[in-house]
């Protein structure tokens, strides 16, 4: 039952204080994504240097999973190479689809409170939304 509530915990945390809410004027990618299912929509901005992302936000409004999985991903990737990115966004699907190690899931650090979401079919496409934004973007840029 603990995972449970450190699940709700950080999917909370990150709704009420999401630290990549907000625009990014100056973004070089922008995309956005969309979940027509339940209304999830959200702009997903990035800044990059290089082969690097030095920024990133996302606007928009969709359910709580959603936001907050789209904020951990931020959180994730800046700072990141591109390729290091997709790397994560793979090792996240996989989470998702229940195909994943633990060492995998490790690597996921906070993005790993949603590995219960694979148990959750309705919930999939909300946690996924902002990384399937990203490796689109991304894949689009390679």
């Amino acid at each position: 039952m603990e995972s449970r509530s450190f699940y709700n915990e950080i999917l909370t945390e990150h709704n009420i204080h999401p630290e990549f809410k907000h625009d990014l004027p100056d973004a070089d990618l922008v995309l956005e994504g969309v979940n027509p299912n339940c209304g999830d929509d959200i702009f997903l901005k990035l800044k990059l240097d290089g082969d690097e992302i030095v920024d990133g936000a996302f606007v928009g409004d969709g359910c709580a999973i959603s936001q907050a999985s789209a904020d951990i991903m931020l959180g994730m990737i800046v700072g990141k190479k591109k390729e290091e990115a997709l790397h994560l966004g793979e090792l996240f699907l996989k989470m998702i689809k229940g195909e994943a190690s633990d060492e995998e899931i490790d690597e996921l650090e906070e993005a790993s409170a949603l590995k219960d979401i694979s148990h959750m079919p309705a919930r999939v496409k909300c946690a996924v939304l902002g990384w399937h934004t990203l490796e689109e973007m991304l894949n689009d840029e390679v």
